[in-house]
């Protein structure tokens, strides 16, 4: 484990976005690992995550899963794997930019840094 904190990211047919939301978050000054919970997407984006994971290596990591099994369980799968490898801090977001990666760190400095329990960013808030 290179960083406390892993960033979630849940995938499904985003061959478009992943390698470009995955650099975004590696460019931060703050150091994030990485899980992507791949539901089997059909276009190739699990491919793409394992090309990357030789040049990001310890810090990006992928849980393939067998079919479409919703965002919810993918959240609940990557929760359970981070609490699993340690991490102390744990941040999901959207793998099509609907939610900033510059706004990462804010969230895990409301944690880390001012003691927050619990940080939520929402762009409906």
């Amino acid at each position: 484990m290179t960083s406390d904190a892993v960033v979630i990211i849940p995938t499904y047919n985003e061959k478009e976005n992943i390698e470009l939301i995955i650099r975004a978050v590696f460019e931060l000054p703050k150091t994030f690992n990485i899980l992507i919970v791949d539901d089997g997407s059909p276009d190739g984006t699990a491919d793409i995550v394992r090309g990357l994971q030789g040049e990001f290596k310890d810090a990006l990591f992928m849980v393939e899963r067998s079919g479409k099994l919703g965002l919810g369980t993918a959240y609940i799968k990557g929760f359970q794997w981070a609490m699993e490898h340690g991490y102390e801090y744990v941040i999901e977001m959207d793998a099509d930019f609907s939610h900033n990666p510059k706004d990462l760190t804010r969230l895990y400095d409301a944690c880390a840094l001012d003691g927050a329990d619990l940080a939520i960013g929402s762009r409906y808030v």
